[in-house]
């Protein structure tokens, strides 16, 4: 059994969680997210909490037990305080403008890029370099976080691009032949 899908889930007040079959409901005051869940894996609501049980001891439900657990315990946690990633744009030039629920950037190209949030996405510019991408469901948040960084992904010798706001960028040196 995993020791982090054996830990039960606490029902934050104000959040309702609903389950019918393999199909987990959770809403809040952000947002209302489902998710199916593993066919091997239970799941019960216990009073104010989230129990998550493998159906079997076979070696296939294991596996699974600990990633829905955490998969649960996100749709919670997203549903009441939501989730968010900053995005930095380094390079002169680079900027972001609010465009509707979309963006505007300007990353060195010779055309602007125009992105739509999809749905459940918020985004925020903060000054000119500073993207916010939050929404109630981490996967989302991630995978737009990453579509945007994709525009531009940071290049290994000046670090110019778009990175993660704690992102670390490992410059390498330039070339160094020739000069004598």
């Amino acid at each position: 059994m995993s020791r982090i899908g054996k830990q039960p889930i606490a029902i934050p007040k104000g959040t309702q969680v609903t389950v019918t079959g393999q199909k987990i409901s959770v809403k809040g005051a952000k947002a209302t997210l489902t998710r199916d869940v593993h066919p091997e894996i239970g799941i019960k609501v216990e009073g104010d909490k989230i129990v998550l049980a493998p159906k079997s001891e076979a070696t296939n439900s294991g596996k699974f037990h600990g990633l829905t657990r955490t998969l649960v315990s996100n749709m919670v946690a997203g549903v009441t305080t939501g989730f968010a990633k900053r995005l930095k744009l380094v390079g002169v030039g680079y900027k972001a403008a609010a465009a509707g629920k979309g963006l505007t950037l300007n990353l060195g190209y010779s055309h602007a890029i125009n992105f739509d949030a999809p749905a459940g996405i918020e985004l925020k510019v903060e000054g000119p370099t500073v993207v916010i991408v939050s929404g109630a469901d981490k996967e989302l948040v991630g995978q737009v976080a990453a579509k945007i960084r994709s525009f531009r992904a940071p290049e290994p010798y000046h670090g110019k691009g778009v990175r993660y706001e704690d992102e670390k960028i490992v410059t390498k040196v330039g070339k160094s032949a020739g000069k004598k």
